[in-house]
């Protein structure tokens, strides 16, 4: 017997790529529940399968960056913040912060299948009673049209997303004359691709090659450091409206016409912005 639930949640990480690096990802996570039915006629109860899958996923994995701390030019050690990660290829970067802002896999890279079966494992170990095994299904959100992955962090996010490295893969709409301009979304989306975007205010050190972002938040003190070409300095925190309103900005000023963003952040939420 088994019970499925599909479009359970999401999951927004960031990972580190050996071959791209910090790469912002969004996941659509399915579930099925096999086991045995219990006295009442259920295996599960519907009305828990949903909150004991998210609440364990919330306090885990999403909202994290994810390392696999056996691929080539990683290095985590501890350091005052709580961990340090140090990597050199395809380009050098520094991240400092807490150690629940990082997920450690002993992997040579991250991949969805992966990440899957080490979930669909972690949930199965803590099953309920008439739960024989759990398995998740993630899966990248089928987007017919431009999409981007970005990293950032909010410093005055209550919740995790004050993390200084997780990330979303996200749609991009940009209308203009009430029309939808495709070309204009391919152009942007392929210049946000695997982008670091942050806040003008939390600019610690920045050279010709270099910037690296710090803050303090509830959570506790955060750093990165990449290539200066690898980052987007935005005026204001890098919520998704103000996301939506910069390129609105950006995009109406370049083209000298009237223009409407849909920024989304993850899958099935964002903000719209004009200028």
């Amino acid at each position: 017997m088994a019970l499925f639930v599909n479009h359970l949640t999401h999951i927004d990480v960031s990972l580190w790529c050996p071959t791209k690096g910090l790469v912002g990802c969004s996941w659509q996570v399915d579930a099925q529940l096999d086991g045995e039915l219990g006295e009442d006629g259920m295996l599960f109860d519907f009305g828990e399968v949903k909150p004991w899958i998210k609440r364990t996923l919330d306090s885990g994995l999403d909202h994290t960056l994810l390392v696999p701390t056996q691929a080539p030019g990683v290095e985590v050690s501890e350091c005052e913040e709580g961990l340090c990660l140090r990597t050199t290829t395809p380009y050098a970067m520094e991240v400092r912060g807490p150690k629940e802002a990082f997920t450690l896999l002993p992997w040579e890279s991250i991949t969805l299948q992966r990440v899957t079966r080490h979930l669909s494992d972690q949930l199965t170990e803590q099953r309920p009673v008439n739960v024989e095994r759990v398995t998740l299904l993630l899966s990248d959100e089928h987007i017919d049209g431009a999409a981007y992955g970005y990293s950032h962090g909010l410093k005055r996010h209550a919740g995790n997303c004050q993390r200084i490295a997780h990330g979303h893969r996200s749609r991009l709409h940009i209308f203009q004359e009430q029309q939808r301009q495709p070309q204009l979304e391919q152009t942007w989306s392929a210049w946000l691709d695997n982008r670091y975007l942050l806040e003008e205010a939390d600019i610690a050190e920045l050279s010709d090659t270099r910037l690296t972002c710090r803050y303090e938040a509830a959570q506790g003190r955060f750093s990165i450091t990449l290539p200066a070409e690898r980052c987007s300095v935005l005026p204001k925190p890098t919520t998704v409206e103000n996301i939506a309103q910069w390129l609105a900005d950006q995009i109406a000023q370049q083209t000298a016409t009237a223009t409407t963003v849909h920024a989304f952040e993850g899958i099935d939420k964002g903000a719209t912005a004009h200028a």
